[in-house]
């Protein structure tokens, strides 16, 4: 009955192509504990080291107490939804001077949600060929019709827009800033300039740039500038924040219109209650005390040539990747192969995701290596 999904699989084993849950032993901070090593941490996105952090979780509930329970047990629009929730709704949309804000329980709800729900017949988006797959499958579900343009190729994406707004109702531009395979970040002032030039409403995903770019952390549509001209921006609590869930902030009409129509948002029971204070209480206390701690890290990768925190190691070949793996390893450091069909075949690669506690001492004898491959410059 299952030999079809049995040779897809031997298939995938023969080209290096195979992927298992790995059983580690544990993670802290910056570490994770794996066959017995211990290992820098470099595939995670626990950018802040918020998550696995026995000092923060302790100083958190001994904050709290038992202020919070475990579980919501319901859906927001039913019994989900107690005082936490809106707090840090509040607390969002006045970090970012919008109207309402709106929880989700990961970023992947929130992009399939979002997307699937404004995006009506008769309507258009015009997305960045290389945003992520919550964007795309939210497209697809959606009733309108969409185009992805060439990754952050702003001369393609305005003849698009000029070949095809005409002929739409409305329209929408979706982009992430900081891209979690490539580590660069989108040209957003020069979309801003084409959303008002062809009447478009833009949709930025900050998932990998929350916590990490600007002054509040807000995001790169903060450190550029342009949260105003922004319609609606969305970000994640499980990576920066060290937490579960995502938000998406804007207009009260956009907001609404989602409570009402965003079926991932409708038909999700809630996230757990101690969640959202934890959230809450990161971004309140936590956030204003990382700005130097990024400022080093993303230095860091400057030098290593990415313009964010996340490192693109390209090698090709999916095996050559695995080997490169496995050799990193052997010398401290976790590391794992990104292969097709999240980059595109050829592409396979290493995504070193750098964390602020990170110093350039730990990543000594990974540049040796990279540079001995002819990947990295030392």
């Amino acid at each position: 009955m299952y030999d079809d999904y049995k040779n897809i699989l031997e298939e995938l084993k023969t080209h290096s192509h195979f992927r298992d849950l790995k059983d580690y032993e544990g993670k802290d901070e910056k570490y994770i504990y794996f066959k017995g090593k211990k290992l820098l941490n470099l595939s995670s996105n626990n950018y802040l080291n918020f998550a696995d952090n026995e000092k923060i979780t302790k100083e958190f509930l001994d904050t709290v107490g038992t202020k919070y329970s475990f579980g919501s047990a319901s859906a927001r629009l039913l019994t989900g939804t107690l005082p936490v929730y809106n707090e840090l709704e509040n607390l969002l949309s006045g970090l970012y001077g919008k109207e309402a804000a709106l929880l989700y329980n990961s970023g992947y709800h929130a992009n399939v949600g979002i997307s699937s729900a404004l995006c009506k017949k008769g309507d258009v988006v015009f997305s960045d060929k290389l945003n992520h797959a919550s964007i795309i499958d939210g497209m697809k579900l959606s009733e309108g019709k969409f185009f992805r343009f060439p990754h952050n190729d702003m001369v393609a994406l305005e003849k698009l827009i000029q070949r095809e707004r005409k002929n739409f109702r409305n329209a929408f531009i979706i982009t992430e800033s900081v891209f979690s395979m490539d580590g660069d970040i989108e040209d957003l002032k020069t979309i801003v300039q084409l959303k008002k030039k062809y009447d478009c409403n833009l949709i930025i995903d900050e998932a990998h740039a929350f916590g990490v770019f600007g002054n509040k952390g807000l995001g790169v549509a903060e450190e550029l500038g342009i949260i105003d001209d922004v319609d609606l921006i969305v970000g994640t609590f499980g990576k920066a924040v060290g937490s579960m869930g995502a938000f998406a902030v804007g207009s009260k009409t956009l907001i609404d219109f989602l409570i009402n129509k965003s079926r991932s948002f409708i038909f999700s029971t809630s996230l757990p209650p101690i969640n959202i204070g934890f959230t809450k209480w990161i971004i309140e206390n936590k956030f204003p005390i990382v700005t130097e701690k990024c400022k080093r890290m993303l230095s860091i990768s400057k030098t290593m040539g990415s313009a964010s925190h996340i490192v693109p190691v390209i090698v090709g070949e999916n095996k050559d990747t695995v080997d490169l793996c496995e050799v990193l390893f052997h010398n401290g450091y976790f590391t794992l192969p990104i292969r097709p069909p999240t980059v595109p075949v050829g592409t396979s690669r290493l995504r070193l995701s750098l964390t602020c506690e990170i110093v350039e001492d730990d990543l000594k004898m990974l540049r040796e290596i990279l540079a001995d491959a002819k990947l990295l410059v030392k």
